[in-house]
């Protein structure tokens, strides 16, 4: 990615990231009611001219183009989960399209790229995964199942009209690949800009996080079968991220702002728009952010990371345990993005094009390189699951 592209974005997650220092006692997560409403050839570049201001970081009333989607009315996901199936033996890679501007131009040639299926063990590519129909590239957004079999993965549209999909593909005992299958909305919604995304443990359900235009997020639950949505929103908190679903699939864990664990209700929605029951499970220490949140196998603990030192806590209360402390190369983030296995025994975590394993037992920490077919080691640092 070019300095003028790194740069803006470096600028937006600052600005969104110092809005979230507000105090995490305040983060509700309120329900908003509203009215029903085969592998891929090498994938070409696409030109676009530089694209305007976001329009997220305005100043007026907090607002949203469509409606909060109520056409789900049962957002939790109480099917029998799918079943872990020991360590991991395959990771998905996802990465943003790769952008460059040539000859000092103001305008951004973008080359997509596919996501990849990859070898838990050593890294390496396994194969590229196939995009549906409608979407160009892969987008830095990707989700596992329980059975390590189960992926749910964010596409880009194209780069004139941006938007973000979601697709779902499966692999079989020798990490090949079923046909994906398009996540289908019945209900709009803006999807310019997604902040995380998790699959629920039966596999019936997606949720996804998004920015409310002049301030604030909003939490989505998506049926994968028929499309329909229930969203949530966040009025003190501009971000939200780590979202993890419950091994029942009663509730959802979330980190509001970078600065607080979350925990929302979905047994217990109430009748009005504030009624949606949610609390605060931890808040963050001093500086480090919080960016990433899993549920242990039994659901009875959150993992989490406090800066890079790696945490578990009991939703009952309890004393914080530390599990792992890896030590990341210097220009790190400051915080960890990790992935959680289905036993709730490994956590895996990417610093520049290495995949990085931590026993969650012992805390000791592997690396193996990440390798693709298509521009390897070109761009950001991809995200992983398993």
């Amino acid at each position: 990615m070019s300095s003028r592209m790194s740069a803006a974005l470096a600028g937006l997650a600052l600005a969104i990231l110092a809005a979230g220092c507000a105090d995490p006692a305040a983060g509700r997560v309120s329900l908003v009611r509203a009215t029903q409403p085969p592998a891929s050839p090498p994938l070409p570049s696409l030109t676009v001219a530089p694209p305007p201001p976001s329009p997220m970081l305005s100043s007026g009333p907090v607002k949203h183009p469509f409606p909060m989607a109520t056409s789900l009315t049962e957002p939790m996901a109480t099917a029998a989960p799918l079943t872990a199936t020991g360590p991991p033996r395959f990771f998905v890679s996802a990465r943003t399209p790769l952008v460059r501007f040539p000859d000092r131009s103001k305008t951004a040639v973008f080359t997509p790229v596919p996501p990849a299926v990859h070898s838990a063990e050593t890294g390496a590519f396994i194969a590229n995964i196939p995009l549906p129909p409608g979407i160009a590239s892969s987008w830095h957004l990707v989700a596992a199942a329980r059975d390590n079999r189960t992926f749910a993965i964010a596409g880009w549209t194209e780069p004139t009209n941006p938007s973000i999909r979601f697709f779902l593909v499966h692999l079989d005992e020798n990490g090949r690949l079923e046909q994906p299958v398009a996540v289908t909305p019945t209900d709009p919604d803006n999807l310019t800009l997604v902040y995380d995304l998790a699959l629920s443990a039966d596999g019936t359900r997606l949720a996804y996080s998004t920015p409310l235009i002049g301030g604030g997020a909003k939490i989505s639950v998506l049926d994968v079968a028929t499309g329909r949505r229930r969203d949530w929103q966040t009025m003190t908190d501009p971000m939200v991220s780590g979202l993890s679903w419950a091994p029942d699939g009663r509730s959802l864990a979330c980190v509001l702002g970078g600065r607080a664990i979350a925990l929302l209700d979905l047994a217990r929605l109430g009748t009005d728009p504030d009624g949606a029951t949610s609390r605060i499970i931890k808040s963050a220490a001093g500086a480090l952010p919080i960016e990433s949140v899993a549920h242990t196998s039994d659901g009875s603990a959150l993992i989490y990371a406090s800066g890079h030192t790696v945490e578990r806590i009991p939703l009952a209360g309890g004393p914080v345990q530390v599990l792992a402390r890896p030590e990341l190369p210097p220009g790190a983030s400051l915080s960890l993005r990790f992935s959680v296995d289905g036993t709730g025994e490994h956590l895996l975590y990417v610093h520049q094009w290495r995949a990085y394993r931590a026993g969650l037992a012992d805390g000791a920490v592997t690396s193996v390189p990440i390798t693709v077919n298509e521009r390897p080691g070109e761009g950001d640092s991809p995200r992983v699951a398993w």
